[in-house]
């Protein structure tokens, strides 16, 4: 498929330059002009996407380089990208920040490549305080490293009566620049340790998102970002999609509340397209799960903090335990997997799983990963390989032993509880990468179906 696809990548020097916060005042700052839009991150990330749909209204979706190829990449921009609106993109950590693999540092899925291989232009967000004639050199640096499509800086947290200084400052770099954000109190998002608090959490969420838009108009050239990403070349790409995998829709209840809220939207849009009604539930307040469901989808979030109210759904821990070793087919990814578990923190949960997790201090093996099956299994067959993403600080006394996760770096762990009706791990599975992934789970829930 081919596409106008006008489009911009919104990159940063690093984590922490305010990537999100600019991002979101742009994309409410666009709608408000009537601009038709679509929202994307680079990246396995769950919660910055939520920001993205917040702001907009629709979903916002992945757009990850180790997980798919260019060609596929390019097809979904392409496709969720209005042709006569705008896609925008954030990036993920520093421009040019990607996989480490056995040889180091690479630039391997990051914004830059991702950015070079969509012919995206990009504009670089950098914060310029305890700096001054620095900045250019910083900025150049960037420019030169390597081949990029940067087009320009936006410049975040400083002042109107700063924003000529730095401005020229900045100029000397050789980029445009498009404008300042300046600090907004008000509308500061608080993090925790696996990120920003999710959308849904945020007090008065969409009267910051409205500041922060209100300052965009103020301080940031929208007309020239604009047109900036309608100079984008046509984008073309694959644009094959699944098919149903199934003769009549199978249900797939969907654990959907505060606790349970990493979904990829490109996951649940693939399941639906081979066949699947997604019921949504709440482990946190509904009684039991859905009735007459084909499979049960819990994806990850944040379990650990809310385990006593979760310990305290008696009702549903009995109904999810007895579902899924009734034979229900079950996917259970990182924050679903431990509720699957005996208890988490000492408070009980579903006792799917003979085992028990507690929560440290610390990051666990975390980053892009390669699974390879160690035996047949609901998603695949012994020998298969699948890619996948861990980020979390959670521990179990016992994590399982169905596949065979190695890092890019080389370092390999065994993990994942699995059989021919269940997948239960810390890795979270990316199904625009492996569709047949996808198409096993409706199929095993379709035989389920027929004999329910």
């Amino acid at each position: 498929m081919q596409s106008n696809a006008p489009r911009l990548l919104l990159a940063g020097t690093g984590s922490g330059c305010g990537k999100t916060t600019v991002t979101s005042a742009l994309l409410r700052a666009f709608q408000r002009r009537g601009v038709p839009l679509a929202a994307f991150k680079c990246g396995p990330d769950y919660i910055d996407p939520m920001f993205h749909t917040a702001a907009l209204g629709v979903p916002s979706r992945n757009l990850d380089l180790f997980f798919a190829e260019a060609a596929a990449v390019r097809g979904q921009l392409a496709r969720h990208t209005p042709p006569d609106g705008l896609g925008v993109i954030e990036g993920v950590m520093g421009f040019y920040d990607g996989v480490l693999d056995g040889s180091g540092a690479t630039d391997r899925a990051s914004a830059a490549h991702l950015a070079r291989a969509t012919d995206t232009p990009a504009v670089l967000i950098v914060r310029p305080g305890g700096q001054s004639l620095s900045l250019a050199a910083v900025l150049r640096g960037f420019r030169d490293f390597a081949p990029n499509t940067l087009r320009g800086v936006l410049l975040n947290g400083i002042s109107q009566a700063m924003y000529p200084f730095y401005r020229a400052v900045a100029e000397q770099a050789g980029l445009r620049v498009y404008g300042f954000l300046p600090p907004v109190p008000e509308a500061v998002v608080p993090s925790r340790h696996l990120g920003l608090l999710a959308a849904d959490e945020v007090s008065g969420l969409q009267g910051k998102l409205d500041r922060l838009a209100d300052a965009a108009e103020q301080g940031v050239d929208l007309d020239g970002l604009l047109a900036l990403a309608r100079s984008a070349p046509p984008l073309t790409g694959e644009s094959a999609r699944p098919v149903p995998a199934v003769d009549r829709p199978v249900r797939i209840a969907v654990a959907r509340d505060r606790a349970f809220c990493f979904y990829y939207a490109e996951n649940l849009d693939i399941l639906r397209t081979l066949g699947a009604e997604l019921i949504e539930f709440s482990p946190l307040t509904d009684e039991k799960l859905p009735r007459a469901v084909d499979g049960l989808y819990l994806g990850g979030g944040y379990p650990e903090l809310h385990a006593a109210k979760l310990a305290a759904n008696c009702t549903m821990r009995d109904s999810v335990r007895a579902a899924v070793q009734g034979g229900l087919p079950t996917v259970a990814e990182c924050g679903g997997f431990l509720y699957l578990h005996r208890t988490l923190n000492g408070c009980p949960m579903a006792g799917v799983l003979d085992a028990d997790a507690r929560m440290t201090e610390k990051l666990q093996p975390f980053g892009y990963v390669t699974l390879t099956a160690q035996r047949d299994n609901l998603l695949c067959c012994a020998g298969e390989t699948l890619r996948a993403h861990e980020f979390h600080y959670a521990q179990s006394d016992d994590a399982g032993y169905a596949f065979r996760a190695e890092k890019p770096n080389g370092r390999a762990w065994d993990c994942i509880h699995a059989s021919e009706t269940l997948y239960a791990g810390f890795p979270h599975l990316y199904f625009g990468a492996a569709a047949p992934v996808a198409e096993n789970f409706v199929r095993k829930c379709a035989e389920w179906r027929d004999r329910r």
